[in-house]
């Protein structure tokens, strides 16, 4: 099989030669891994299936637009997102911020309709198919990579507490805000696919480390509908292309509903919170997993051989058939040495069915 080949069969569970590998590295990790392996580019390196397609680029869009919306004034050296959510910079995290919410003191719909949403209708994306050719001449998957897509948008721009309450209380500002993202993920989805990706990255977390973060009624009522209605549109277009689905944390009772919106792969199977043998075998005929391996555990702290055994245990559960894309859950941060990152790659490459 050549590799496009392979990935593909490999998520649609008809069978697979090799097991690809992915991970994501904090810049120290990058930093690191360039100094004492003189890797440049680990993506090349290590020969992951894919590469990511640039989004929609958006035109004369000034981020300053957004500070009007902060009653206080966001901290020096904050960035400020295409949505207009503020980022203050962690003196405990390299890459984690202390994010401030623009709409969090909308008091009406008429705050809402004020706030210069991010205009993708009428953005550039003449880079797209092109970018999908070059990808795929080089027999490799095109991604299109829109993670934070309904749920986590629209809380990063209102806050989580604002929302949940605006839910509760079938506030017309939830519709219109709900409404608004799910719009705007159309736009985006519609150009990546009509570009013609292989892969849709979805997600919104939904979790946490050991519940769900709302209640199955709530998500079915607000989240599921949309979602179900982009991945429709989505297939619509391409039947084919594989919808990816991001969300950390413990997810078992929305599996069944993500299965019914039509996701094909569910990320990461966090093993702190899950065990990929069970869900695998509830689910496993009905989606494919990316992920598994713990980067709260087995990856910072674990063993190179201990990183192994994760690797392979978790291939044979999923079986022949295939069905997971093994990797990391998560970003991996400073405290994973460089030795378990070898031995996730050299467990992936030695694999035997």
């Amino acid at each position: 099989m050549t590799n496009r080949e392979n990935f593909l069969s490999l998520l649609r569970r008809t069978g697979y030669e090799s097991v690809p590998v992915e991970f994501s590295l904090c810049p120290f990790l990058i930093e690191r891994m360039r100094k004492e392996l003189g890797v440049e580019d680990y993506q090349e390196y290590f020969q992951f299936p894919w590469r990511r397609v640039e989004d929609i680029k958006l035109v004369n869009h000034d981020v300053e637009q957004y500070r009007r919306f902060y009653l206080r004034p966001l901290a020096e050296g904050a960035d400020i997102d295409t949505w207009g959510v503020g980022h203050e910079k962690s003196p405990n995290s390299m890459h984690m911020t202390y994010m401030r919410h623009p709409l969090e003191n909308a008091e009406d719909m008429e705050d809402f309709l004020d706030y210069p949403f991010p205009d993708y209708a009428h953005g550039n994306n003449s880079h797209q198919k092109k970018q999908v050719e070059e990808i795929k001449k080089r027999d490799l998957i095109a991604l299109g990579d829109m993670q934070t897509t309904i749920w986590e948008t629209a809380w990063y721009l209102r806050g989580m507490e604002n929302l949940f309450c605006d839910m509760m209380a079938e506030e017309e500002t939830a519709v219109f805000l709900f409404d608004k993202v799910l719009e705007t993920s159309k736009i985006r989805a519609r150009s990546y696919a009509e570009a013609g990706v292989d892969v849709l990255f979805f997600g919104d977390d939904i979790g946490m480390q050991h519940t769900i973060m709302m209640s199955e009624e709530l998500y079915c009522s607000w989240i599921k509908p949309r979602l179900k209605e982009l991945v429709d549109m989505v297939k619509e277009i391409n039947p084919e292309i594989l919808i990816f689905y991001h969300s950390c944390g413990f997810v078992e009772p929305f599996i069944p509903h993500l299965i019914e919106a039509g996701i094909d792969v569910l990320n990461p199977i966090q093993s702190e919170c899950m065990d990929f043998k069970e869900i695998c075998r509830k689910y496993g005929d009905r989606i494919s997993f990316h992920g598994t391996i713990g980067t709260q555990t087995v990856m910072p702290f674990g063993t190179p051989q201990e990183v192994k055994k994760a690797v392979w245990d978790n291939l044979d559960a999923a079986g022949k058939k295939g069905g997971l894309f093994v990797a990391p859950t998560h970003i991996l941060e400073p405290e994973v040495p460089l030795e378990n990152i070898l031995a996730y790659v050299e467990a992936c490459r030695t694999y035997r069915k």
